[in-house]
Order: C-alpha cells, then structure tokens, then sequence
C-alpha cells in the first residue's frame, strides 16, 4: 500500500525551512514532475484561463442540459449591483458565489470547466481566487502559485480520503474544493503554513458528512448552488485561521475522519440518486419528466 501523503508534514517542512508553503510547493512540483519553477507557473496560467472563461460562459445566462439550473449567476450579479449598499455578505463574497454559481452552470451546460477537483465541485476554487484577485488587485502569477497550492492540498486528500462524491460523498468533492480554495485563500493573504493548515481543517470540519444526493443523477441540484455555498465556507474558514483561530483537531486527523465519514456513509447518500434531496416529490416529478422528455 502507498503511503499516504501528509500535510502536516509539508506544512512543517515548509515551516522549517522558513519559506511559504507556495514555495515549497513548487519546489516540490518541479522535483517530482522534473520541470522548471516558470513551466509550472505557465502551466497554472493556462488552467487560470480556461477558469476565467468557464465563470463568462456562465454570466452568459446558459441553460442547463436537463433544464433545472441556469440564469442564477446572472440574477445575483444583477442584485448585487442593485443592492451594493445593503449586502447581507458584502461584495467579496457575493462576487465569490455569484462566481461559483456561473462555473457550475457552465458546467451543467456542457460548458469546458476545470475540474477543481471535479467537475461537480469546479465553481468553487476559481470563486475564491478570481473574488480576492479582484478585491486585492493580486496580479495573476499569485493567483497561479495559489492554484499550485490548492493542487497540493487536494493530492492530500486524494491520498488520504476521496475526492469522489460516489465514493465520500459531497463532502469529498465540494468539501474539498473548499478546502483547497481555503487554503489558496491563506496563501493569496500572505498567511503561515500553519494557518493554511487551519484553514483546510477548518473547512472541511464545517462540511463533514455533506452527503451526494443530485436530482435526476445530473449535476445540477443542488450541486450548482452547494459550489456557492463551499465558496463561503472557503473563505469563512480562511478569515478564521488569519485572525489565529487554530483547529483542535489536525488537519490530517480531520482528512481521515473524513473518509471514515464517507465509508460509513449510506450509499444513497452516494452520488446514486436514492436518497436525500433526490427522493423528494418535486425532485421524483422532476426526474420524470427529464427522462420522459
């Protein structure tokens, strides 16, 4: 068996050696896939892009294939402007979730996404980055060392859990997508390892046992609005750990009961479509209807 990844240990690592764990990922990345620091940098640039016009495809007002998603992205960013001065959230986070919004959209049009981790999960990671990158006036090359780290949190919770809502459910595939944004979020303010390890924790702790339960077997409802709602999360817990609240239980602790959670889960809480949200009335009529049309 594989041993699995630790994130604590890299978080030390990178402590250790007194550098940001944005460097030390990157070192690590151009060991392990023998490239240089700016052919990774490029290559995080190009995944920035097809994100940034997976969030326009979606704030193009598109209709999803199964017709029960579409035109929200559009509809909160219309309000937001309406409403500026009387945000119950304020405009960074309401631009984050109209962002997410318009990613999963895209996606349930059959729009190119990044799979962040996965397709279900996409909207959230480029929420955050895009929302702070605009708030903050980071220029682009962060955004790309952030995505560097978001990758490296989730290949953690790849080797540890699952990103795989059939197999952990929602918690493993927007749970972690928040995660990762969580901690690209800390990195993106300038945070410590620790409090990127905080801020992973802290999410995925706010989300544990988040089932898998989509209407129809389409990812539409409530996946669309789940990427939102795991992009305030993100950014709660990212806040959180900035100010030096810590997590009481280990970031690795907290990624393997994760997937205890996830293998002591039902599996009609697993992506099968037989139980939760998917088993109500509306969403039973809903289910007839797609697949009689």
């Amino acid at each position: 068996m594989n041993k699995k990844l630790s994130l604590q240990e890299w978080l030390g690592e990178a402590e250790q050696s007194r550098i940001s764990f944005a460097d030390f990922c990157i070192s690590q990345q151009s060991n392990f896939l023998e490239k240089s620091r700016q052919d990774i940098i490029t290559d995080m640039l190009a995944i920035l892009d097809v994100m940034e016009q997976s969030v326009m495809t979606g704030l193009s007002g598109v209709k999803s294939r199964g017709g029960l998603v579409g035109g929200d992205a559009l509809r909160l960013q219309a309000y937001s402007s309406d409403q500026a001065q009387r945000s119950v959230i304020g405009p960074t986070v309401n631009r984050a979730i109209t962002m997410a919004l318009a990613v999963g959209e895209a996606n349930a049009a059959m729009g190119k996404i990044v799979a962040a981790p996965t397709a279900g999960s996409s909207g959230v990671l480029p929420a955050v980055l895009f929302s702070l990158g605009e708030a903050w006036n980071i220029e682009r090359v962060e955004l790309a060392k952030a995505l560097i780290v978001a990758g490296a949190i989730g290949m953690v919770i790849a080797s540890r859990a699952s990103l795989s809502g059939a197999a952990g459910g929602c918690q493993a595939e927007c749970g972690s997508a928040a995660a990762m944004a969580a901690g690209a979020a800390v990195v993106l303010h300038g945070g410590t390892p620790g409090q990127v390890g905080n801020a992973v924790a802290i999410t995925l702790k706010n989300m544990l046992g988040l089932v898998c339960d989509p209407v129809a077997g389409l990812v539409e409802v409530p996946c669309v609005k789940r990427n939102a709602g795991a992009a305030a999360q993100a950014m709660v817990a990212a806040e959180m750990a900035l100010a030096g609240i810590t997590s009481v239980i280990p970031v690795d602790e907290v990624i393997d009961a994760m997937a205890a959670v996830g293998s002591s889960m039902s599996c009609t809480l697993r992506e099968t479509s037989q139980g939760g949200l998917a088993v109500t009335p509306t969403a039973l009529a809903w289910t007839q209807k797609i697949f009689k049309d």
